[in-house]
């Protein structure tokens, strides 16, 4: 019998899809997947910790004085979810460098949780391809130091060897978010990300692809040799929560 992570059976009656709703209610923290950490008394680059592909966390505690500062980065590719003490300040590009954070004044843990979005740089800094978090990084002018940074070993981790709990209210920093769906498997249907920040997906532990919210099309497609008829399993990995708990399905693309 199904487990309740669904607003109604996702069955086909012709071309029709009935419903579409998938609730995700389990959670896979992301220290499962976290690799050796590297301290350093400044930020290193993507490079310099011999990532060329994925994620690295970077963190530090900061101390504010007032109940809005601004974080700024002098270099980051490309992209930054911004969290303090585990929760979501906003995001920071290689266009938008500058943040401002809303916290009480006191002692926080700064976390950047960074993805290189490829290999290559483009634009005007294309002989340049170094990645992730690089030059100073200030708060309200002051000089951030005592980093430790994280590579997360997520697109290739075997998600069989997650572990997942029931997810926590509250909870929404970064990690994997699993949901059930029933289908009856005739035609290829579209998962659509609508909603979500930035990351990856797997559908049945398979890699499906991945997705970010500033991207026009705002949807991933399931092939139809991959659906299973009865019961499939999505997983999510999430960088940038939105406070989303469910994902839909779709017969059509979904774009912005």
């Amino acid at each position: 019998m199904l487990r309740p992570l669904v607003l109604g059976l996702i069955m086909f009656s012709g071309q029709a899809l009935i419903a579409q709703d998938i609730i995700l209610e389990q959670k896979a923290g992301l220290s499962q997947v976290y690799q050796k950490t590297i301290a350093a008394e400044n930020v290193l680059s993507m490079n310099d910790l011999n990532v060329e592909f994925g994620y690295v966390l970077y963190q530090t505690e900061i101390e504010t004085h007032t109940e809005s500062e601004e974080l700024e980065l002098e270099n980051i590719r490309d992209y930054a979810a911004v969290y303090v003490d585990g929760q979501l300040q906003g995001a920071v590009t290689d266009s938008r460098k500058s943040l401002a954070l809303q916290v009480k004044q006191g002692k926080h843990q700064l976390q950047l949780y960074v993805e290189n979005i490829g290999r290559i740089t483009y634009g005007p800094e294309i002989t340049d391809n170094s990645k992730g978090v690089f030059g100073e990084i200030t708060l309200d002018g002051n000089k951030l130091q005592n980093w430790k940074m994280i590579p997360l070993h997520v697109r290739n981790y075997p998600i069989k060897d997650l572990v997942f709990e029931q997810k926590k209210e509250g909870d929404d920093t970064p990690g994997f978010y699993k949901g059930e769906f029933e289908t009856k498997p005739l035609k290829k249907i579209y998962l659509n990300m609508t909603g979500w920040g930035m990351g990856e997906v797997w559908l049945n532990k398979k890699y499906l692809g991945s997705y970010w919210e500033e991207e026009k099309q705002q949807s991933i497609l399931i092939p139809l040799e991959e659906l299973i008829a009865g019961k499939n399993e999505i997983v999510i990995f999430e960088l940038k929560n939105n406070q989303q708990k469910k994902v839909s399905l779709s017969t059509t693309p979904i774009f912005k």
